[in-house]
């Protein structure tokens, strides 16, 4: 079953603990995405995993772009720049990706964004390096170059049930690593899926519906 639900709450790590916790959670863990998957919506992604608790999971999909959509038309729609506006936009907002994070409330945008940008009350802080926030104030923030230093836009979510995702994994549905900045942040979106695999030691053009899952 491919991973779709409501949202849940909370990360249930600690700040500044283990990535898998002692329950076996994989909050701030990346999940790729095994053939066997057999949903094109999740066919080779790779997913970062901002709650994960005995209430479900919640995830953002990293490495499939939303189309033909770009960040700086993202924000004329809102209105939070008007046309022509986008000319003096900083660098890190005028090559921000828009992703498709997921099936779950696609109208709404999701951020995940370095630890150097936090807003009280809005931002969820994962790890020590991520967080997420889904305000408006932080597209503000980013397009007045107050934003964080690293962010990637998300319309939509990915979202497990209860005992979901781990009835997933052990039906080798998705393999998990640990994250890392270049993997949730990097430009090359195309790339992240081969590299999140060879980062676990396996050569994608290895990799068959009968691969164990890590």
């Amino acid at each position: 079953m491919a991973p779709e639900g409501k949202r849940t709450g909370d990360s249930t790590q600690p700040a500044g603990g283990p990535v898998q916790n002692s329950a076996g959670y994989l909050d701030g863990r990346l999940l790729i995405a095994m053939p066997v998957m057999g949903d094109p919506r999740f066919e080779r992604s790779v997913i970062y995993l901002c709650a994960h608790s005995a209430e479900g999971a919640m995830g953002i999909i990293v490495n499939h772009p939303a189309g033909s959509i770009d960040f700086p038309e993202l924000l004329m729609q809102l209105g939070i720049i008007k046309k022509g506006e986008q000319i003096k936009l900083p660098e890190n907002a005028e090559s921000m990706k828009v992703l498709r994070g997921g099936p779950v409330d696609t109208g709404r945008g999701f951020v995940l964004h370095s630890s150097d940008f936090f807003i009280e009350n809005a931002t969820l802080k994962i790890d020590d390096g991520v967080c997420l926030t889904a305000t408006v104030d932080i597209l503000k923030a980013i397009a007045n170059g107050k934003g964080p230093r690293h962010a990637i836009l998300a319309l939509g979510y990915a979202g497990w049930a209860p005992g979901q995702l781990e009835t997933e994994i052990q039906g080798n549905g998705w393999l998990h690593c640990d994250a890392d900045a270049d993997l949730i942040f990097g430009d090359d979106v195309d790339e992240k899926y081969a590299r999140a695999l060879h980062k676990i030691g396996i050569d994608p053009g290895m990799l068959s519906n009968e691969a164990g899952h890590a």
